[in-house]
């Protein structure tokens, strides 16, 4: 039965990610208490100290593909109810505008176990993101400014908070993400148009959305997972939703107003699951894939993705 189990679900999370979509947020979805698939295990020691290394690929709706590798290290902070996440990622984009490459924006988060028992666990989390760059990346070829979907930085410092209950069972998260400023992203549609494909190919230019010193929305996420845990295996199967509250912000470039965009604000709903296999009580292995089912009308920030998986070693010391 078990067995039988194992193989449908593999069999599904292949088929999905065919389609998938993932976290298509700024990453706080990963970060501290909302994290997917986290452990509980009252038998034996769940060790905070930890190093997770990931592979993703995921491809846009536009023509960039976009690979990253993630290296994801947490660390007890005074006591054992307490420690420092940080995440490291390196991102590279190849799309018919051209490739970027370089280091992401950087994810800092503290969680503290306000409450544990045999039962469940309710953990807190506090941190925000720093950008290495102000997403104003160039093409080598035309000197020009790449629309988000070829940044590797957002370009903004997020203040990000969330909380999680855990058990045996099921995970639910509810978190927030707010951006303080603006970027520095300067694409155009009247810069790319004449020059892309010698002006041929103007529909496929406006599949990029225009976000001209982009500040985005604030994001609050929900998560609810169902964890199927057995001796080496683990599944879940959960919903994803991202509610964007308030409107991204762009500058018009013909009048230089501050412009609030229709269509920004609403929800992305992903269906996620994972499969996982432990090697032992420190380490293991995990793919994580998702379909989306809904999506925002407007885009701005690059971050929806039609097919994405995810590849994780993780080790607890």
């Amino acid at each position: 039965m078990i067995k039988s189990l194992l193989t449908l679900c593999f069999a599904l999370f292949i088929g999905l990610s065919l389609y998938g979509q993932g976290c298509s947020d700024a990453g706080f979805c990963t970060m501290g208490a909302m994290k997917p698939d986290q452990p509980f295990n009252k038998k034996a020691l769940v060790k905070l100290k930890s190093m997770e290394l990931s592979f993703y690929r995921g491809k846009t709706t536009t023509s960039p593909i976009i690979f990253v590798s993630t290296i994801d290290m947490s660390f007890n902070l005074v006591d054992d109810k307490t420690f420092l996440q940080v995440k490291l990622p390196y991102q590279a984009v190849n799309g018919n505008f051209g490739k970027t490459s370089g280091i992401g924006d950087i994810s800092l988060a503290i969680t503290r176990n306000l409450y544990s028992s045999e039962k469940f666990d309710i953990g807190l989390t506090l941190g925000g993101k720093i950008p290495v760059n102000n997403s104003d990346l160039k093409s080598k070829e035309n000197g020009l400014q790449f629309p988000m979907y070829y940044q590797t930085s957002l370009g903004t410092y997020d203040f990000v908070t969330g909380i999680s209950l855990v058990n045996r069972k099921w995970l639910f998260a509810t978190g927030l993400q707010h951006p303080f400023n603006e970027n520095k992203n300067q694409f155009t549609y009247a810069a790319w148009i004449p020059v892309y494909q010698n002006g041929k190919e103007e529909g496929y230019v406006r599949t990029y959305w225009p976000a001209y010193h982009l500040k985005r929305g604030t994001d609050i996420m929900f998560r609810a997972e169902r964890n199927f845990r057995y001796a080496r295996f683990n599944i879940s199967l959960g919903a994803l939703s991202i509610n964007r509250i308030s409107k991204d912000e762009v500058t018009d470039p013909n009048t230089n107003e501050r412009v609030k965009l229709e269509g920004t604000t609403g929800m992305a709903f992903t269906v996620i699951g994972t499969f996982g296999y432990n090697f032992s009580v420190k380490s293991g292995v995990r793919l994580l894939v998702g379909k989306k089912l809904k999506d925002r009308v407007i885009n701005p920030d690059g971050l929806t993705r039609e097919n994405v998986t995810t590849i994780s070693y993780y080790y607890r010391f």
